[in-house]
């Protein structure tokens, strides 16, 4: 039975080759078309029951079938296995059979479709052979286009190379050919015309290019070289007519030379082509031009200068216009008169405006409109003139030889100097020829002040030709201004008091003179501080306030020289303050001056009618804080009559001293500030006496009912005090 379902599983596993000998019948059955019969089948080798079967694998599958469970449900139903093994080996034929003729009926489309892929085969047969064909020609046109990539890039190289060559071949043709415009605009156009200045631009290139060549020693040059020549040496000689033309054209009177020389501005490549091909004409036209505007500069400003002191003041100062000078003091038979008035030159009054910005560069003076108006003018406004005149066409002068002649550096402060020189040292003669006979101190300083701020614009302009000459004008001016002021030092340090005339309390003129000339040099002096000169008028501070001191003591009593010193430091602070900062250190002297001398003279007036009791209340507070008051218990006879004798004057004594005040000051301000400050001092002294009487010691008094009460006497005060 075993072997029987175990031949049976052979038989479905050859099934599969039973397929192959179906195809044979089929190719069979269409050659034999009524062909029914099947012939048994011979299986061969198939047969499993012959007895070569390996027993091993015959166990193996043996023991695999026992493992399946439709053998395992037949032995436990007791079933006949060799009878369910011949049953399942006629099944088995049976579909065998089956299947065998579904293939032969299904032969004709078996073969049809043995005939199609036949048909394939051929095609795709025939499309490989196409596609190797294609795949060969791809080949051979990588390798072509492989070679042409070569020869394109060996073609760019040689363009390149012949491109290059062609850039340098060119521009060396171009450089050596010489155009006929070339020329003809060289030797017939006027350098004034545009073209020609073009020309020369490439001429000169040319020029520099026919010198590179023949340092390269190339043999092209040979041929333009003695054309270049000849058109070099025919455009300088019409440049330098022409350059020439216009430096002789300065020379022509009522010529203004800025012109001319905006003209050579304007073609000063000229020049630049002189220097580099015609060295030698180029130094006979800067020589011709030194030369021509160093004498045109030196008439001018010489001519100018002359007509500058024709419309100067008269009146100027000399050596006796001193500060300690007395106005009436006699002179000589021969000496010249002296000024109206001395104060006068040490005052500044409007004359400081001429360092106002639009003063300092203003419009220059012209001296015969001046004159023809009969104007004048103090020094300091001719030395602006003169100066900004100056400054003005040394400025402009530097910048076109800087530009005209390419220097830069010393060189060009060379060449400045060369044209200059002569001028600038004319100005300095007569500088010092000026400030040697010069006495007015406030004109030198205003001209240090003037050259001060000329250097700063200089300098803002970047203009460094005049620095070394305003330095030597500043040289000279220091120490005149210096020597100056130590003579009016030196003037007031020797004035004799005796020899001053009539003693008076008002303000004495040296005071005024010099109050008029610290606050001047103060003021001015701010913008650009001077050690030197704070120095000095330190030194002259002391000197006055000396003489001040000297003066006041030719007065017999004590109140006219208080009244004298006030009038003078009054004055002096009212006329500083005017001009210099409040925080100056002149002013804060005099301050601290006239604050000590008014509470003095405060005392004075104080003491004719209140001095009893002025005297007691010191002294009582004195006691106090000693507290030694009763030793005054016993003055109360001198206590009454205090107490009487200010509740029955001190009206009238006010009145007298309001008025007495005021004559004797010239400011009336002071005069009102001193009588408040004597009144409120007056208060003071009489709450101090009622301070001392309500003490226990005088509590008991009967005048105490007679003290005039405070606030009433505050109330009546007021009433005295003067009003603006």
């Amino acid at each position: 039975m075993a072997e029987a379902l175990i031949g049976g599983a052979v038989h479905i596993n050859t099934s599969a080759d039973s397929v192959t000998g179906a195809m044979a019948c089929i190719t069979l059955h269409d050659e034999k078309s009524n062909f029914d019969v099947i012939p048994p089948l011979n299986f061969g080798d198939l047969d499993i029951t012959t007895d070569e079967l390996i027993l091993d694998e015959v166990d193996i599958h043996i023991q695999a079938n026992l493992e399946d469970d439709l053998v395992k449900e037949a032995l436990k139903t007791g079933v006949d296995l060799r009878q369910y093994s011949r049953q399942v080996e006629t099944e088995l034929q049976q579909i065998e059979q089956a299947s065998i003729k579904d293939y032969i009926k299904e032969s004709q489309n078996i073969a049809s479709l043995h005939n199609q892929i036949t048909a394939c085969d051929s095609i795709l047969e025939r499309m490989e052979g196409m596609l190797s064909s294609f795949q060969s020609d791809l080949s051979s046109i990588s390798s072509e286009i492989q070679t042409l990539q070569q020869q394109s890039v060996s073609m760019n190289m040689r363009l390149k190379n012949r491109q290059a060559v062609r850039s340098q071949l060119s521009q060396l043709v171009d450089e050596l050919v010489v155009p006929s415009t070339m020329i003809s605009v060289i030797l017939d156009s006027p350098v004034t015309e545009q073209e020609f200045l073009e020309q020369l631009h490439e001429l000169n290139n040319k020029i520099n290019f026919a010198k590179e060549l023949s340092f390269r020693e190339t043999l092209a040059c040979s041929d333009i070289q003695d054309i270049v020549d000849r058109l070099k040496i025919k455009a300088v000689t019409k440049i330098r007519e022409f350059i020439l033309q216009k430096i002789y054209s300065f020379r022509k009177p009522m010529t203004n030379y800025q012109i001319p020389q905006n003209t050579l501005l304007k073609y000063r490549f000229f020049y630049q082509f002189l220097l580099a091909n015609e060295r030698t004409v180029a130094k006979e036209i800067r020589d011709e031009y030194v030369d021509t505007m160093s004498k045109i500069y030196l008439s001018y400003f010489k001519s100018y200068s002359g007509r500058l002191l024709k419309v100067q003041y008269e009146d100027v100062a000399d050596k006796d216009d001193l500060m300690g000078v007395e106005d009436t003091a006699k002179k000589g038979f021969f000496s010249k008169p002296s000024l109206k008035s001395r104060n006068t030159i040490f005052t500044l009054g409007q004359r400081g405006a001429i360092l106002s910005p639009a003063e300092l560069e203003g419009p220059i003076l012209i001296p015969h409109a001046a004159q023809r108006g009969d104007s004048r003018y103090p020094y300091e406004t001719l030395f602006r003139s003169q100066h900004y005149a100056l400054l003005d066409n040394g400025c402009r002068e530097f910048l076109f030889l800087s530009d005209f002649f390419m220097v830069a550096g010393n060189s060009a402060l060379d060449l400045f100097n060369s044209i200059m020189g002569k001028t600038l040292s004319i100005f300095l003669k007569n500088l010092s020829t000026y400030l040697s006979d010069c006495y007015d101190s406030i004109a030198v300083f205003l001209c240090i002040h003037i050259i001060l701020r000329f250097r700063a614009i200089v300098a803002k302009r970047n203009i460094p030709a005049l620095d070394k000459y305003l330095e030597a004008v500043l040289e000279l001016l220091w120490p005149r201004f210096e020597l100056i002021l130590e003579m009016n030092i030196q003037s007031i340090r020797n004035t004799d008091p005796q020899k001053l005339g009539v003693l008076d309390t008002r303000p004495h003129y040296i005071t005024r003179r010099y109050a008029e000339f610290s606050s001047a040099i103060v003021s001015i002096n701010q913008t650009f501080p001077n050690e030197r000169t704070n120095t000095l008028l330190g030194q002259l501070q002391i000197e006055v306030e000396n003489f001040v001191l000297k003066m006041a003591a030719e007065f017999p009593s004590r109140r006219d020289q208080l009244i004298f010193l006030i009038n003078n430091y009054d004055m002096m602070l009212s006329v500083l303050m005017e001009r210099a900062a409040d925080d100056s250190k002149e002013v804060e002297s005099f301050q601290q001056l006239l604050l000590a001398r008014t509470q003095e003279f405060i005392e004075e007036i104080l003491s004719p009618p209140f001095g009893g009791m002025i005297a007691f209340v010191k002294e009582s507070e004195a006691l106090m804080e000693k507290g030694q008051l009763d030793k005054l218990k016993n003055d109360e006879a001198r206590i009454t009559q205090l107490v009487r004798g200010f509740s029955g004057t001190w009206k009238q004594s006010v009145e007298a001293l309001s008025q007495d005040v005021m004559r004797s000051f010239t400011n009336f301000k002071n005069g009102t500030s001193i009588i408040q400050g004597a009144l409120t001092q007056l208060i003071q002294y009489y709450h101090g006496f009622h301070k001392v009487l309500s003490q226990p010691t005088f509590r008991s008094l009967a005048v105490r009912s007679e003290l005039i009460n405070l606030h009433h006497l505050m109330v009546e005060v007021k009433k005295h005090k003067p009003n603006f």
